[in-house]
């Protein structure tokens, strides 16, 4: 008969100090996520890549500890171990640890979310840094989207697959700079998506949603409804076009001058019903079908 040992301290200590090390000698892992490719996005990612290796962490651990018991105490005759009751250093490890861990998460977490819903104050036009800030409008109606720049005078709108490569309409924005997004729905409950921002929000008839965005890099990135709304949710597409700050202030100039411009009534998608932008404003065409009627068809 023999009384069963507790881990050795050596290969706790052990275990303790490889991890912390291992996830040093390397970059972030993505686990398959969007890096981020604005500044709220890449915290977010950081949030969510720790989230996922602190979890391969421990469960090793688990593993590596449920195996080396199976193991070094496997049955080695027919006689009954000595039985034991509680072991008072690892119940403290094993109660103080998750406390810590958990702790650490919370208070990642809501830096991370208090980073990522952190707004300019609302009319500002430059951030404390001194950078300019732009003001749009996106207005979700059944089936597409509207863009509006009350500062420039620039309004876009699109449905379905209208828009470039027939991914709706497209919103263009300055890389490097503050854009704060007002966001509302015309109609019905609405999703607004964007995969390499790591980031969606609601537009809600009735609520208006006011977030920041910082594009870092120049490009285009798809988006699209993820609120289901109806017959043709799945078309209700669109993308994001982040260029230079130069090339963004020539782009607003020649939308005014081709008349792509606010409503003198003022910011809005129109009717949902006829699913017609407003007048005054730019709606893509392609070679592609038309987009489908919204009217109701009548039932056989």
């Amino acid at each position: 008969m023999y009384r069963a040992k507790a881990p050795s301290r050596r290969l706790l200590t052990a275990l303790l100090v490889a991890a912390p090390l291992v996830l040093a000698a390397c970059n972030q892992p993505s686990y398959g996520a969007s890096r981020g490719a604005t500044t709220q996005g890449q915290d977010t990612f950081k949030l969510w890549s720790a989230m996922v290796t602190i979890g391969i962490v421990i469960g090793g651990i688990v593993a590596v500890l449920i195996l080396w018991s199976v193991f070094r105490y496997r049955r080695r005759s027919e006689e009954m171990p000595k039985q034991f009751h509680e072991n008072v250093p690892i119940e403290i490890l094993y109660t103080v640890l998750p406390i810590i861990i958990v702790g650490f998460l919370f208070a990642f977490t809501v830096l991370t979310e208090n980073n990522v819903d952190a707004t300019v104050a609302a009319g500002a036009t430059v951030t404390s840094t001194g950078k300019p800030v732009v003001d749009i409008t996106v207005t979700a109606f059944q089936w597409g989207w509207r863009f509006d720049y009350p500062g420039l005078n620039v309004g876009v709108a699109g449905t379905t697959t209208h828009g470039p490569d027939n991914h709706g309409p497209q919103m263009v924005v300055p890389a490097g700079q503050t854009v704060q997004i007002t966001l509302v729905s015309d109609d019905v409950v609405h999703g607004f998506y964007v995969r390499d921002f790591n980031f969606s929000r609601y537009a809600q008839p009735g609520v208006t949603n006011v977030f920041d965005l910082t594009v870092i890099h120049t490009g285009t990135y798809d988006g699209q409804c993820t609120q289901f709304c109806g017959l043709y949710h799945s078309d209700m597409l669109f993308s994001v076009r982040a260029v230079t700050p130069a090339g963004f202030e020539q782009w607003a100039s020649s939308e005014v001058a081709a008349g792509n411009t606010l409503q003198a009534a003022g910011a809005g998608a129109g009717s949902s019903a006829s699913n017609t932008p407003p007048p005054n404003t730019r709606q893509y065409h392609s070679n592609a079908a038309p987009a489908p009627s919204t009217k109701p068809k009548a039932l056989a």
